[in-house]
This record gives structure tokens, sequence and C-alpha cells, in this order.
């Protein structure tokens, strides 16, 4: 299927990590103070567990990486083991070495989350673009916490939780009972990104794949925009979708 979307099918969700780790290596060498976005869950995780294994073979290839965190729960304490700043330091920022100035996050405990997401709007306008966006698929299509709307916001802003997004499994580990909001790039954010890279695992996810897969352009399934996008590429594993006619990996 031509188009802005690239979909190629992994035999299991360890080939696709295997294969998303080569392509995030791959792009620091051509940039090596490359602007990584990064998310959180479960379908990354061992993405960014091979790139730490990488980093003892090659250290010099993080020294200057740089990496933003896509999304944050509000009102969660930043040691929470449920906040996405938990997961990322412990499987990426911490075994990458990256230091506190290369990297940007929100502060789920913000005071003021709206005066949080605009202080994190002037930042990526000073060291952005994205050069390299890694997202995964939300069950209703969600990327970052950007939820299915009449209208989509550009840039960093707190979103209103669907109810998927409410019953997410991070959330379950939460501390606070309830979570009912979220700190997130924009979909402008996202579709400024250099490159792209969408991974999807899990039987979980094989009906929002399908919804993918009709390349049907609607702010009602955020994850479609991307066929907007000049480059991007979608990792998929068979347990998530079986494909009639994508590349195979």
């Amino acid at each position: 299927m031509s188009g802005g979307l690239r979909v190629v099918l992994c035999d299991d969700h360890e080939r696709l990590s295997r294969l998303a780790a080569n392509m995030v290596a791959d792009a620091l060498r051509g940039k090596p103070d490359l602007l990584l976005c990064a998310a959180t869950g479960a379908t990354p995780t061992r993405t960014y567990d091979l790139l730490a294994h990488r980093r003892h073979d090659e250290p010099e290839l993080f020294e200057r990486l740089r990496v933003i965190k896509l999304d944050e729960w509000v009102g969660l304490a930043m040691d929470d083991p449920a906040t996405c700043e938990v997961h990322l330091r412990r499987h990426l920022v911490e075994p990458l070495g990256i230091a506190a100035e290369r990297y940007i996050g929100f502060r789920g405990d913000a005071i003021a989350p709206e005066a949080e997401c605009a202080h994190i709007a002037r930042v990526l306008e000073e060291q952005g673009p994205i050069d390299l966006c890694v997202l995964g698929l939300g069950v209703n299509g969600h990327l970052g916490l950007n939820e299915p709307a009449p209208e989509l916001q550009a840039g960093p802003h707190v979103a209103p939780l669907s109810r998927a997004s409410q019953d997410h499994p991070m959330i379950r580990r939460a501390r606070t009972p309830t979570v009912r909001h979220g700190l997130t790039l924009g979909m402008g954010d996202v579709l400024r990104s250099r490159q792209v890279l969408l991974l999807v695992s899990g039987a979980g996810k094989r009906e929002p794949m399908r919804r993918l897969r009709e390349a049907r352009v609607s702010t009602a399934f955020p994850a479609s925009l991307l066929w907007l996008h000049g480059d991007a590429t979608c990792l998929c594993d068979r347990e998530a979708a079986t494909l009639p006619d994508p590349d195979v990996a």
C-alpha cells in the first residue's frame, strides 16, 4: 500500500525490538546529537533494553543523544512506579547515561500543568524538531495521549484521558487511585518529527492495527495521521496483525 506509512511485519516482538533498536542506532550514526522522543509502555521496553546492551560495545554512540519524554500522567509523584518518568529512567535514560542537560521531560506533579506544557513547548522550540519519534499504538488509536476527538492539539497540552487510557496497565500500579489527565506532546510535534517509528505488538492491538491499515485519515483515530508523514515506519509483530501484503522482516 502506498503512502507515508510503511508497514513492516516482524515474526515476533523480539525481532520487532531488534529491528527498532537497529533503526535508532543507524539514526544516531547519522546524527550523533539526535533528539529521540521516547514512548513508554510494554512494547518499546525491549527496544530500549537492547540499546542499553549496545552501549557496552559502542559507548560513544550515545554520548550526545538527547531524549524527550512523549507524555506523563498528571498528579503522580515523580517517583511513583506508575509514571512514565520512572519507566524511562529505568530502561533508557540511566542505562544510556543520558545526562540531565540532555533529557527533557514533563513533570506530572507540576502545580500548574498548563505552565508545564508551555515550558516543554519552549524547550522543544529551542532544541527541536524531534529527529526520531518512537511511538506505541493505543487501543483507540491514540498516539501519546492524543485521544480521539473532533479536533487535535498541535503542541504540548493537558489531555483528558479516555476510558481506555484510564485503564492503562501502568496506572493500575499508581499510588494515587485516580488519574484523569495526562501531559503529552501534540500531534503537530509528532508530525514535525523528521522520522517516526511506530511499534505495535500483541493480540490486543489487532483491531487498531486493522483500522490503521485502512489508511483513512481522521482525528477520530489519531494514529491515522501518520499516513500524512513523509518518513514513518510501523513495525508490527504477527500477534498484532496478519497483514496481506507488508514487507516482512
